[in-house]
């Protein structure tokens, strides 16, 4: 197996190795560090050796020896004897020694379910499951949380203690519980997607594999809880997204926008699938939240033929019915790009100089490049050119920076609009 294919491979592994170590022996911290170096280990052996018959089996059982010697390195005899009692599980949980599958519950899931621990404030449970479950980097979580990567090392290592000290078994939740964690989940699988759709920084515009990993974590959860309205708008929400990145870049990995990419290479099976879940969910006839509202958006853009022939009026109908539910940023940046292609330019621009003034987006190129966008569509293509710039500035991710780059170079530069 080639070296970037055994890499893919163990990035999808690493969360549900971590989960089966933690469900095994507990010690939610320490059992990371084992997974890490048992991933190292693989990725250094793998390549020459080859790829064993049950390669999650074997990460298990590399992880689980190297858990045993970070506990034994780092405590006296006595200590370290009952430490291993502690974490020790009752048999009901241990598979027997000669058996190294890997459990058919997905691990995956319950380890989710975990970093969403009730003693967690809800930025640390989306934190810690972006790090164990959706693999970010801590820099990139702090990006997206837009608080200081220091900040968000401490937060991280104060959820994981956390856990480490409330000793909740590993299992799923059930009832009560399980509802009441179920909002934070949605919300880290949200954030896993968007990391993967849209990154927020490196060369690439996508990550493929952690879009693709949400939606896989989203089926299951759907599955789960079939009956609940937002599960379903999630998943659709994520399917109609998904279902045009084969268009949303070029030969050359640039950015290509929605209104100039070729729908014919859009994924029909997702679009179907995304407007069959959302159109269900909202047939139940209660009460639509965030993710339904947003998926029942991406269903007008995804079924409409053109860019011309999409119904801006319901989408912008449909926006300020999330704003009402939403205080968030960007559902009022989309809702003013909505209102300028229903209204004009120049009333989309009226909102965003109401929405400048809020900084929790004052800052972000998105509101520069909006603003860019519905200058050069008023015809103040300079204004709109200095905008762009603003926005390739403030952007970090390579492909959007080309973008906005590539959209000033087609305007002038000496204040005429001609």
């Amino acid at each position: 197996m080639a070296d970037d294919r055994i890499e893919d491979l163990l990035r999808l592994l690493a969360p549900q190795v971590l989960g089966a170590v933690v469900r095994r022996y507990g010690n939610f911290d320490t059992a990371e560090d084992a997974v890490q170096e048992a991933l190292l280990a693989a990725a250094t052996q793998w390549p020459g050796e080859g790829v064993p018959d049950d390669p999650r089996a074997w990460l298990v059982k590399v992880a689980s020896r190297r858990l045993t010697d970070l506990l034994r390195s780092r405590q006296a005899r006595r200590e370290r004897e009952e430490t291993v009692a502690r974490w020790t599980p009752a048999d009901r949980w241990l598979a027997p020694a000669a058996d190294l599958h890997v459990p058919e519950t997905d691990d995956t899931l319950v380890l989710l379910f975990m970093c969403c621990h009730p003693a967690l404030s809800p930025a640390s449970q989306i934190a810690l499951t972006l790090r164990a479950v959706g693999g970010l980097t801590t820099a990139e979580i702090a990006r997206a949380f837009l608080v200081p990567e220091a900040t968000m090392t401490r937060r991280i290592s104060r959820a994981k203690q956390a856990i480490k000290d409330s000793g909740l078994p590993f299992g799923l939740p059930s009832g009560p519980e399980r509802a009441e964690r179920l909002g934070a989940v949605l919300h880290v699988l949200y954030l896993i997607f968007n990391e993967g759709y849209a990154s927020t920084s490196g060369p690439d515009l996508q990550r493929a594999e952690l879009s693709s990993e949400a939606i896989r974590l989203t089926r299951i959860v759907h599955r789960l809880l079939p009956g609940d309205g937002e599960v379903a708008g999630l998943l659709a929400l994520m399917l109609l997204t998904d279902a045009r990145r084969p268009a949303r870049t070029g030969p050359d990995g640039a950015l290509i926008p929605m209104a100039e990419q070729d729908r014919s290479r859009w994924n029909a099976g997702y679009v179907a699938e995304g407007v069959a879940l959302v159109t269900g969910a909202l047939s139940r006839g209660t009460a639509a939240g965030p993710y339904q509202l947003q998926a029942a958006i991406a269903a007008l853009h995804d079924e409409a033929p053109s860019a011309e022939a999409t119904d801006w009026p319901q989408i912008t109908a449909l926006y300020e019915l999330l704003m009402r539910i939403s205080d968030n940023p960007v559902v009022a940046l989309n809702h003013a790009v909505a209102v300028a292609m229903a209204r004009g330019p120049r009333a989309g621009l009226g909102l965003l100089d109401e929405l400048a003034a809020d900084g929790r987006i004052a800052g972000d190129h998105r509101l520069h490049a909006v603003r860019a966008h519905l200058l050069e569509m008023a015809g103040d293509r300079a204004a709109a050119r200095d905008c762009y710039l603003a926005a390739a500035r403030r952007a970090t991710g390579l492909p959007q920076q080309r973008y906005l780059h590539a959209r000033a170079a087609r305007l002038p530069d000496d204040g005429e609009n001609s």
